[in-house]
């Protein structure tokens, strides 16, 4: 069987999966995975299928204008929820365990929401690659009954990539995406001051053309990641320099670039 096919096989089990649901919720951030999920929801359930997208100081505006833009090209039900993680003590210690509690807020709100509306299923855009790393939200997933189909059905990120690109969805080739909370070391107490600070770096980054790399919020220190094909860019003496001083006028005393280059969970390494 070839890659092609076997991609086309787990997407008609996903759709089985999402019709025997019968409602979903679809938690969308407007990343890959829950972008994909969130079009093949509607395709499969219509207005059965609601797209809700929890918005917090933690939640980029990059993300936020992605996920609508894939509303308007898709004809997606959707609804913002204002989530209010930020306010509690456990999230805002940025403990290992500090995705639980975010994910819990989020998921607390969607189960009223699907009470409010009859809704069957809140399902989230968790695939099958996201078994093996740490990953405490799923905890809270599991908790809260929030299925996870694209897992369901075996798909792959690679998989849910090709599959987005024959949709033409816009984020099929985008750079895996996650919360800004996730750019602070742990034991760094959140604030919006330093969300507010990796995502004006972050902004700064794609004005300057990278797309795959972080921000790293160390204190006084940020250390930045580039992919190994932008790296090289990232290294040249006009850039450094540019890079210095952009990243001082954020506040940063030492602008510092990761040899190793970017990688999704790189905080978690230190666990």
């Amino acid at each position: 069987m070839t890659y092609e096919i076997e991609a086309h096989v787990k997407r008609d089990s996903l759709k089985v999966i999402l019709g025997e649901m019968r409602s979903v919720i679809v938690a969308f951030s407007g990343g890959v995975d829950s972008s994909y999920l969130a079009v093949e929801a509607q395709r499969t359930l219509g207005d059965r299928a609601l797209a809700v997208t929890g918005e917090s100081p933690s939640y980029p505006d990059y993300q936020r204008q992605m996920a609508l833009d894939v509303v308007k090209r898709f004809g997606l039900r959707h609804e913002f929820v204002k989530t209010e993680e930020i306010t509690n003590a456990a999230y805002l210690a940025n403990n290992p365990d500090r995705c639980f509690h975010c994910k819990s807020e989020l998921y607390s709100r969607l189960e009223r929401l699907a009470k409010e509306k009859s809704i069957s299923v809140i399902v989230d855009g968790a695939n099958a690659d996201d078994l093996g790393d740490y990953r405490p939200g799923r905890q809270a997933a599991k908790l809260a009954g929030v299925r996870s189909p694209l897992e369901e059905a075996a798909l792959t990120k690679e998989e849910i990539r090709l599959l987005s690109r024959e949709l033409d969805l816009p984020t099929a080739d985008e750079p895996a995406s996650a919360c800004l909370s996730s750019r602070i070391p742990y034991q760094t107490p959140i604030t919006i001051e330093n969300l507010s600070t990796v995502e004006k770096g972050e902004s700064l980054l794609r004005g300057l053309g990278f797309r795959h790399m972080r921000v790293r919020h160390h204190d006084a220190l940020v250390r930045l990641e580039f992919s190994p094909e932008e790296l090289p860019r990232a290294l040249t003496e006009s850039m450094r320099r540019d890079l210095t001083t952009a990243f001082r006028a954020l506040g940063f005393k030492f602008v510092t670039i990761d040899l190793e280059g970017y990688r999704t969970g790189s905080l978690n390494e230190v666990l």
